[in-house]
């Protein structure tokens, strides 16, 4: 696993887009259909927004119908960490990037074969770099 990366609230804000700050250091989320990765079909790699880390790939890209990208694996297991969320009123499993924890979206039971899960991810929470 890569080491942890740690700055300030400061430091984020500085960094990141107003949009991305709110997701991934507020854990908000983007309006459903309105990222710029639902659709996306190319062949390409997901990173987090906020540190580079490596986390998705188009491979494991599905439509879902949910209205974000959604995954039905990571890269690798360890590049995200999953906590319960009970915010809102809902029980639900967060994922956050384990490099720099922030919030990406979160991980449903309902997804496709092999995994059978959803990893409905904001695209504001992720840099997409084509292959």
């Amino acid at each position: 696993m890569a080491e942890k990366i740690r700055k300030s609230e400061a430091e984020w804000r500085q960094e990141l887009t107003p949009e991305q700050y709110h997701i991934l250091r507020e854990k908000g989320t983007e309006p459903a259909f309105s990222g710029s990765y639902a659709h996306t079909n190319e062949p390409a790699v997901f990173r987090c927004a906020a540190c580079g880390q490596e986390l998705f790939s188009s491979e494991t890209k599905f439509e879902s119908g949910s209205g974000w990208p959604s995954f039905y694996q990571p890269v690798e297991k360890d590049r995200i960490e999953a906590h319960e969320d009970t915010s809102y009123g809902m029980r639900r499993v967060e994922v956050v990037c384990s490099r720099c924890e922030s919030h990406l979206g979160h991980v449903f039971p309902d997804g496709p074969r092999p995994t059978g899960l959803r990893y409905c991810i904001n695209s504001a929470s992720l840099k997409m770099e084509p292959k």
